[in-house]
């Protein structure tokens, strides 16, 4: 973790004009949620929200409610100033992340489907966790940026996750959403098998009702980088938090899904 820390770090006082005012650069990058060093099972999502480092009107969170360092709580005026105790203070912070002030409003959601795997983000016990393709938050959201940052974000810190897979244990990596399969394809350099799942569909009251598509594959490799064992990657289109009309119904078949693909890896 020291290592990816450290060079998405450097790569943050190094950013293209366009991207300093897309990402929140005074919040420090946040290479896990949760544990990654006690975890087998890592889900995987796009990138950091801004609510991970300010209040709903904006403001910087402090005190309990802070969840990860920032320039300001670390006393530094650049990230070119981190020395090693704020690389660990960082990392510490990553670590700890469900035992302080996780934001719950989309984690727990999440959990539903992790927790298929017999670990579960809230269990110290058999923790998961989180990752994601850009460590980096964005003031806006996802969605809203300019494709051209997209893949300015995904080409600065596209290789940073593969460092942080092959150190780790992960042996299972849950994509959440089609937007964090279609990219984890592109910078994996594979094609992960896609089945349409009836019981998966969104209906709409107009238009075409959304299919659900689950995806499955083997990676040893990412940007790359040998992993130096094989990882079991699942997916499925619906993003859980975001998709208008992802009922509890769906969360559920999605769950058994993941828990029959555990199950036979198990086997």
């Amino acid at each position: 973790m020291y290592a990816a820390l450290t060079t998405l770090i450097d790569r943050l006082d190094t950013l293209s004009q366009p991207l300093k005012n897309s990402v929140i650069r005074w919040g420090c990058p946040v290479v896990s949620f949760g544990d990654l060093a006690d975890s087998s099972v890592a889900s995987l999502g796009l990138n950091p929200s801004n609510r991970e480092f300010v209040d709903e009107v904006g403001q910087e969170l402090s005190g309990s409610f802070r969840r990860f360092p920032t320039l300001q709580s670390l006393g530094i005026k650049s990230w070119s100033d981190a020395d090693a105790r704020h690389l660990r203070t960082i990392i510490d912070s990553c670590r700890a992340y469900f035992l302080g002030n996780p934001y719950d409003r989309w984690f727990k959601r999440l959990d539903e489907v992790v927790s298929a795997t017999n670990a579960s983000f809230y269990n110290p016990a058999r923790s998961a966790c989180h990752l994601d393709l850009i460590p980096y938050a964005t003031a806006e959201k996802w969605t809203d940026l300019l494709p051209s940052e997209k893949a300015a974000l995904l080409l600065v810190a596209g290789d940073t996750l593969a460092l942080l897979l092959r150190d780790s244990s992960i042996e299972i990596l849950i994509l959440n959403g089609q937007s964090v399969v279609s990219h984890f394809q592109q910078i994996a350099g594979v094609r992960l098998e896609a089945e349409e799942m009836d019981d998966w569909c969104l209906p709409r009251k107009s238009g075409a009702n959304v299919p659900g598509i689950a995806y499955k594959g083997i990676v040893n490799t990412v940007s790359g980088v040998h992993l130096g064992r094989d990882i079991m990657v699942l997916g499925y289109n619906h993003n859980l938090q975001s998709s208008f009309g992802v009922t509890t119904k769906v969360i559920e078949r999605i769950r058994e899904w993941v828990g029959k693909q555990y199950m036979r890896s198990c086997q």
